[in-house]
This record gives C-alpha cells, structure tokens and sequence, in this order.
C-alpha cells in the first residue's frame, strides 16, 4: 500500500515536472518570437533611420543650393536695376541735350534675353568677385564643401563651378585647402564621369596652383598625375585649356620639376599641342617658359649641372618646329 502511494507521488512529481518543462519550452519560444520580431523591427528602424539620413542631406544640399541661386538671382537683379538706372539717367540726358523739345524719353527699356549679353557697368564688373566672396562668407564653405560629394549632378556642378571662382582669388585660396576643398576636387578629377565638372575642377585645381605652398600639396596628392591621365581622355578644347593652365603653373616651382616629370605632367602638356587650340597651346608654351626659366636659374646659381627636363621629353623638337609657326 505504502509502496503504491510512493510510486503514485512520484508519478505525480514526474507529470508536474513534464508540465514544467513544457512550459519552459513554450516560454522559450514566445520569447525567442518575441526576440525576432524586436529584430525585424530593429531592422527597419535603422532602414527608416538610413533613408532620413539621406532625405535629410539631400534636403541640406538643396538648401546650400538654393541659398546660392538665391544669391546669385540678386546680384543679377541688382545688376538689372543699375542697367535701368543707368539707361534712364542717359535719355534723360539726351532729352536735355536734344533741341527737338517734343522727344520724350521712352518708359519702357528694353532688355537681352540674357544678363550675361547686357554691357555691364564697369563698376559692377568690378564688383561681382567681391559679391561672389561675401556669398560665400555667408553660405559658408562647411556646407559648400560637402556638395563636391553630391549624388545630384547639378549641385556638384554648381559647387565645383562656385569653388573655381573662389579660388580665382588669393584671399580664399588658403582657406580651401585648409577646408579640404583640394581633396575634394582631385577626387573629382579621379572619379568624376561627368565632363563638366572634371573641366571645372582642373580649372579650379588651376586657379589654387598660382599659390606656393598649394603648388607642394597637388603634387605631394597626385594632382600632376591626375592631370596628365586625364589630358589624353578629353578632346574639349576648354578642359586641356584648364588642364594645361594648372600644369603650366605648377612648371613654375622649380623644386616640383623632378616629380612633375615622373608624374607625366610635362609629356601631357606636350601631346595637348595636338589639340590645335591656340589658347590651349599658349598655356603650353607658358608652362615651357616656366619650366625653361627656373632650370636656367638654377644652372645660374650652380645648382643644376645636368641635361635639361624639358629637352629629355622632348620640349626642344617642338620649340624649334614651331617657334614661328604662328606668326605666319
């Protein structure tokens, strides 16, 4: 009887701990479909998160420029306004001076589909690299910078072409490089399948080389190999224009002539004479007369003894070949 009972309780202790385990089991798995479903929501979380991060940059890109169109449409209307000031002043002028006392001066001016067709005042003229630099100063270069790197086509031409015009001028030309703007623009040269804005980043490249310390940076970062690969690649008489002119500043640094020659720089501005374009050849023969000028200083000072760089490319043939040829 005892031994009945005993085995009764243990059968009872089995079955409570089978429901036990069931249990566990059971709870296990809602846990662990609990765990997957906060995965697959954790997932698209960061997939929503990703895509904001996306929309959001895309919309700061479009800010900067639209900041920039925005700016640029009031110089140009500032520009309007004094080309009617000015018209106005002048048919006043001329109903003053006529003797027809009859002639009125007309209400209506007349204007060129196109403001670059308009015969600006020299005054704005002069002024408009000043406007450009104080928009600049305004937008910023931090949020300019930034649109070289753009997946949209007509921001990153917009940028590169504004960066160009900037470093046209020796005030912003440090400051670029120091924001990494020269960076920005050999990747483009590297990287860019876009014409465009490959001619305007050589130009730009071109306009940050008339500077000393900047001529070191685009040769110790692949600029002159950059450049030399990217001469054969175009037939665009403006882009070899470019290219030739950032080369032909660079030949002014005497202490860059060893490595702009490995680098293929001056085979490149040598084979863009094949182009034909006579301000592409006047840069080439501006990089030839920079080159030539610092050798011979240093054969002056006693510190080149060996055969000039120009003659071992090949420089001389085509000196001589064609000294006169455009004087014909």
């Amino acid at each position: 009887m005892e031994e009945s009972r005993e085995e009764e309780k243990q059968q009872k202790a089995m079955d409570g701990l089978k429901l036990r385990v069931q249990e566990m089991s059971q709870m296990n798995e809602e846990a662990a479909s609990i765990i997957n479903s906060l995965e697959a929501i954790k997932d698209q979380l960061l997939s929503e998160k990703d895509l904001l991060g996306k929309e959001l940059k895309s919309s700061q890109e479009k800010l900067v420029s639209e900041e920039l169109r925005l700016k640029s449409l009031e110089v140009q209307n500032a520009d309007l306004n004094k080309l009617l000031a000015n018209k106005r002043v002048a048919s006043e002028d001329e109903v003053t001076k006529g003797t027809d006392k009859n002639i009125r001066p007309s209400s209506v001016v007349e204007f060129p589909t196109h403001l670059s067709k308009l015969s600006k005042p020299r005054e704005t003229i002069r002024g408009q690299r000043a406007t450009i630099a104080k928009n600049f100063e305004e937008v910023g270069l931090s949020n300019l910078l930034p649109l070289l790197k753009s997946e949209n086509l007509e921001l990153q031409t917009h940028a590169v072409r504004v960066i160009a015009n900037l470093a046209a001028e020796d005030i912003n030309q440090q400051r670029i490089v120091e924001e990494g703007g020269l960076d920005g623009l050999l990747l483009l040269l590297d990287c860019s399948k876009d014409a465009t804005v490959q001619r305007l980043a050589a130009g730009a490249i071109a306009n940050l080389a008339m500077n000393g310390l900047n001529q070191d940076l685009i040769i110790c970062k692949g600029g002159a190999r950059l450049l030399a690969n990217m001469a054969p690649k175009s037939d665009d008489p403006q882009t070899l224009r470019m290219i030739a002119g950032a080369i032909a500043n660079l030949c002014g640094n005497e202490r860059l002539h060893m490595i702009l020659k490995e680098d293929g720089g001056l085979k490149a501005l040598l084979a863009m004479v094949g182009s034909n374009h006579s301000n592409v050849i006047s840069q080439v023969a501006r990089g030839m007369a920079n080159f030539a000028k610092c050798e011979c200083r240093n054969i002056n000072q006693g510190n080149w003894k060996g055969r000039s760089l120009l003659i071992e490319d090949g420089a001389l043939h085509w000196i001589v070949a064609n000294c006169t040829a455009f004087y014909r």
